[in-house]
């Protein structure tokens, strides 16, 4: 007889019956990096699932998500931070810089912190896409404000929004890379029209209302992101170049 190394429980068997930990803990190799990225990347609960299922239906699935069914598909801060991560590499690998946010401007301009600001998410879309998701989802709240979600159950959503939307930009960066052809304008539409179809299905799929407001709170949420930018930058110069 030993004691538990995890809860000092006394164990008889092969593994801890109070807490369920193993008596002797396997050597790390390469098999347990192997499963730890897959567990990290939830490989096993199918990320590549999560996918068809959001490419398809993202509204219905979206909702069995929040209402029914956590293991069905990847968790949603998982998935949008697995799929910048992949947009980012592809875009540097690929050397494909796609200004979906224009930044120029005259050499005082680029003195500012503004063009700094505007200049690290230009380079960093895939992760500014996060950020941007907390002003689209206050604007989503308040158009939808009769029906019973919460903020942070339409912060998941957009979080299975955007996550496909890097996907699909990454796909188009690399037949960009391929074909010397320029296609940011056209992921950047396909992102629109997909964000509107599938935040619209998840709220009401048979009013075309739906569609409109979804369209309304995700022009309207980088609006007001681009504009709290300015007004970052705004303030910082006049904390710290004074």
């Amino acid at each position: 007889m030993t004691n538990c190394k995890n809860c000092n429980h006394p164990v008889t068997e092969n593994f801890c019956s109070h807490c369920g930990h193993p008596v002797r803990l396997k050597r790390i190799d390469s098999h347990y990096i192997v499963h730890e990225i897959t567990h990290v990347l939830h490989l096993e609960k199918g990320i590549f699932y999560t996918v068809k299922e959001l490419l398809i239906k993202p509204g219905h699935n979206v909702k069995t998500f929040i209402a029914e069914n956590r293991s069905r598909l990847v968790k949603p801060v998982i998935f949008i931070i697995i799929t910048s991560l992949i947009y980012s590499i592809i875009t540097h690998l690929f050397h494909v810089e796609h200004e979906y946010v224009s930044v120029n401007g005259s050499e005082e301009t680029k003195k500012t912190s503004f063009f700094a600001i505007m200049s690290w998410i230009q380079s960093h879309y895939g992760y500014a896409n996060i950020m941007m998701g907390v002003f689209i989802a206050f604007w989503l709240k308040l158009f939808f404000k009769n029906y019973n979600y919460n903020i942070f159950e339409i912060v998941i959503l957009l979080c299975f929004v955007i996550g496909i939307g890097m996907l699909v930009m990454a796909v188009f960066a690399i037949i960009e890379a391929l074909t010397h052809i320029q296609l940011a304008q056209l992921s950047g539409i396909l992102f629109f029209v997909y964000a509107t179809w599938a935040i619209g299905q998840f709220f009401d799929q048979k009013k075309i209302s739906s569609y409109l407001k979804a369209l309304a709170a995700y022009i309207i949420g980088l609006t007001t992101f681009f504009i709290g930018a300015f007004f970052l930058g705004l303030i910082i110069d006049l904390l710290f170049k004074q």
